[in-house]
């Protein structure tokens, strides 16, 4: 097998390409020469801190060039890339670095101080190298630039690791899902059998490098077929995205329904996303809601689609043209997807079931989480957790997470059917339904809704009381209906619903 990192880097700029753009940010340009031996030159400097194959280099970065570097860096050299995600506290990112035993952490400069007093909890971390402005030195830049340009690969196989992704946490505590070097390259199902991605796309996306969804559409998929992203370190909001769509023209623009409908309820220009071939959503459900106001008002389809943080790649996709509202769309290729109720059996069309998926991109198991292990990864078999039915057609649709759905007088709910109806009040931006034991110990449905800025909290809940009624049968109406200012979300755009079930169980 060749070299994973030179089917992202070193190949392009064999063939003459190493001065197109690769990576755009608001700071400049790097092209792909240029960031191949930055790749080397970061590869030397965890081999001076003595990084040896397989072992741990943690990513505590903005989303940028050194984030690449640090990425493609540890592969380079064989060992294995442990991303984190920058909004944890410190506890919460000591606990990952523990669980990693990264020997090397390679961290932005405040949230490296933020770890400074946790240190001596950290026997195998060995050193803490700063990136960017206000780095102590020597920054991760300073040894750069003392490093050699060149740097032969390790020579490693397919099935070496290459990078752990922890899982958001949407359900209870965070896994680390190994990945091999040969999962990278099966970006080409999603980015071009899918998407038909090139040279010539440009690609945006809302959603951060340390999740799965970002680091599959945002780095691995552009790279590997010589185009270019736009990373910024900021984080993502209407009016900063919008200025950048209007500069940088993306043709490929991936974010998630949350954020899709914050878009639309900033009331921007119609002709912002011109530029844009297709948009992609995934990290939930996006509601039929969204899709259509989105279509309406830019002229742009949103392709929903399935992954997950044990695959990267997306699973499930609708294709451009060929959209349906509410649906996850169809197996990608390569993917084999079947659906099997609680007796284990297929769903036939119109049953729900949990999704089970094989992809050659599937995760073989957690980091030291085995029992966890055996029930998600079953043979060659990846178990979601998520249920989901298949019409006539063969489209999917997301019914919602196995521990979201609930009984109510012993008929099951599904939350999202909830939603939908919630969602269709013009003065709703989002909402969120669990099923929580009310004060008589049963469980019932519990709603909780953002409001657009001005509503009167007391008048939306009678008017969504009177829609609910109308519309939901009696065990689907929620018992309750709470105004909020947000829903709370992981760090990737995942609802939290545990977090809300516990707020209705405790009071």
């Amino acid at each position: 097998m060749a070299d994973t990192v030179a089917a992202f880097l070193d190949e392009h700029v064999a063939i003459g390409e190493g001065e197109r753009p690769a990576i755009v940010t608001p700071a400049g340009v790097t092209s792909y020469a240029r960031l191949l031996a930055l790749v080397n030159q970061t590869g030397h400097v965890l081999r001076d801190l003595g990084v040896d194959v397989e072992q741990r280099v943690a990513i505590l970065l903005p989303d940028g060039v050194a984030w690449a570097t640090a990425f493609f860096g540890a592969l380079r050299i064989g060992a294995v890339a442990v991303p984190l995600n920058t909004r944890l506290p410190p506890a919460a990112c000591v606990e990952l670095l523990r669980d990693s035993r990264a020997r090397v952490l390679i961290a932005d400069p405040a949230l490296a101080r933020a770890l400074d007093s946790w240190r001596a909890e950290l026997p195998h971390l060995r050193a803490v190298v700063e990136s960017g402005d206000g780095a102590r030195a020597p920054s991760l830049e300073t040894r750069q630039a003392l490093a050699r340009v060149d740097l032969d690969p390790e020579a490693l196989g397919g099935d070496d690791m290459a990078f752990w992704l922890y899982t958001s946490g949407t359900t209870g505590g965070p896994k680390a899902a190994i990945h091999l070097r040969r999962d990278l390259l099966e970006c080409r199902h999603y980015g071009i059998d899918v998407l038909g991605a090139g040279a010539p796309d440009r690609v945006l996306a809302t959603s951060k490098l340390f999740f799965a969804y970002a680091l599959g559409n945002a780095l691995l998929a552009p790279l590997f077929v010589g185009a270019r992203t736009f990373l910024d370190p900021r984080w993502a909001e209407p009016t900063t995205v919008a200025d950048t769509v209007r500069a940088y023209r993306p043709t490929l623009f991936f974010s998630v329904p949350t954020f899709y409908a914050r878009l639309l309820h900033a009331e921007l220009p119609r002709d912002t996303f011109r530029s844009v071939r297709a948009c992609v959503s995934a990290g939930e459900r996006l509601p039929p809601e969204v899709y259509a106001a989105w279509r309406a008002r830019f002229d742009v389809e949103i392709l929903d689609g399935l992954g997950a943080t044990e695959t990267i790649f997306m699973v499930l996709s609708n294709r451009p043209g060929r959209s349906r509202p509410g649906s996850a769309g169809t197996p990608v290729p390569g993917t084999a997807v079947r659906l099997l109720d609680a007796d284990g059996r297929e769903a036939v069309d119109g049953q729900p079931g949990v999704l089970h998926v094989r992809t050659p991109s599937a995760s073989p198991g957690y980091w030291n989480r085995v029992d966890r292990s055996r029930r998600t990864f079953i043979g060659e078999w990846f178990r979601t957790g998520d249920v989901l039915t298949r019409d006539a057609g063969g489209f999917y649709h997301h019914v919602g997470r196995e521990d979201d759905l609930f009984k109510v007088a012993g008929l099951w709910v599904s939350p999202g059917d909830v939603e939908s109806v919630l969602l269709a009040h013009s003065a709703v931006t989002e909402a969120a339904v669990v099923g929580a034991r009310d004060t008589s110990g049963f469980v019932k449905p519990f709603a909780f809704v953002v409001a657009r800025n001005g509503v009167s909290p007391e008048r939306l809940v009678a008017e969504l009381t009177e829609l609910v009624a109308a519309r939901l049968a009696t065990h689907q109406r929620p018992r309750h209906i709470t105004v909020v200012e947000a829903l709370p979300r992981t760090a990737t755009g995942k609802l939290q619903r545990f977090i809300l079930k516990g707020s209705v169980e405790r009071a």
